[in-house]
């Protein structure tokens, strides 16, 4: 490029479009910010988003509200925040099941590369098959040799399509090779209020909700998904030693914003969001109930994903799992 004015005319709008920027993010953020939790409250996904929201309004002294868009296993909220303008006031908190719908159902509105900021991986928790206590069996081998003698006897339930609870209970009934439906549910209170009335007779669940009734005795444990027993629960054999060898799966949450996010604020929401999920409130809230804070950023974050697009995939292609 030649002539010298316009080179310093561009070099200029560079230099202010790069303090433009960063001014946009020492300011950020100047009024309230929503984070969209797109199931009913009570699950763990909110639970999740309600304690990050509160360190955040804490730390950054302007309110981050959770706000409750349920419908459509995740979709409507999800979607909301999709179409949502790139300003960071409007964020998701969301499990795999943002990744995993549009592996399954037919029409989900948004690209799940393209329309969102992938801004923080929060941490994950382990997922525990759970049964009614008259079901009659002990751990979850039992239960397969039951169900497979008399599938009518029992049922199953998730607390929504596309969520990792509903994908690993899937993954079981191809492993084990069950014959009977999946009861779907709005959320995961729903689930657990018909799986404690004794309507269903097994779910699986993210830990944290599902360990209080555990405890007390309401439900009982047959497996966790994890690789190995985990500490809380040592009786409590592994899915893949239950006769479905390598089987593991974890439920894990992420923070979202809409696509193209500025750098700047990706990068403080980002930082912000570490400093949350590694405070004692998250060890005090979540920690006990086997919530694994473990933040990384869109550099780390970004290739996770895609790992577990990879994993979701071979599991929704073997089990034959199409949503219309």
């Amino acid at each position: 490029m030649k002539n010298p004015w316009i080179r310093a005319l561009l070099a200029g709008l560079l230099a202010a479009t790069g303090l433009g920027a960063q001014a946009q993010a020492q300011n950020y953020p100047s009024r309230p910010v929503r984070i969209i939790v797109p199931y009913v409250p009570g699950g763990t996904v909110d639970l999740v988003a309600r304690v990050l929201a509160q360190r955040l309004t804490e730390q950054m002294g302007q309110p981050f509200v959770v706000e409750n868009r349920a419908g459509a296993s995740g979709v409507i909220g999800s979607d909301l925040v999709a179409k949502a303008p790139a300003d960071g006031y409007t964020l998701l908190v969301q499990s795999p099941t943002l990744i995993a719908n549009p592996l399954m159902v037919r029409k989900v509105p948004y690209d799940v590369v393209t329309d969102f900021t992938p801004v923080s991986f929060l941490g994950s928790v382990p997922m525990v098959v759970a049964a009614h206590p008259s079901v009659p069996a002990d751990n979850l081998q039992q239960f397969l040799e039951a169900a497979r003698a008399k599938p009518q006897g029992f049922s199953l339930g998730t607390s929504a399509i596309g969520s990792p609870m509903h994908v690993s209970l899937e993954a079981i009934k191809f492993g084990g090779k069950l014959e009977m439906p999946i009861v779907a549910y709005r959320g995961t209170a729903a689930a657990l209020n018909d799986l404690l009335g004794g309507q269903i007779s097994v779910i699986i669940d993210a830990l944290p909700s599902t360990a209080p009734h555990i405890a007390s005795g309401k439900l009982k444990a047959l497996a966790v998904t994890t690789r190995a027993r985990i500490p809380s629960m040592p009786n409590v054999p592994t899915v893949a030693e239950s006769g479905i060898p390598g089987f593991e799966m974890v439920t894990w949450y992420g923070l979202w914003a809409p696509g193209k996010l500025p750098e700047a604020i990706s990068k403080r929401l980002t930082e912000e969001s570490a400093k949350a999920m590694r405070s004692a409130l998250v060890t005090e809230r979540l920690g006990a109930q086997g919530f694994i804070a473990a933040p990384m950023g869109p550099a780390q974050f970004a290739p996770y994903i895609t790992k577990e697009i990879a994993t979701y995939a071979r599991i929704v292609r073997d089990a034959k799992i199409q949503i219309d």
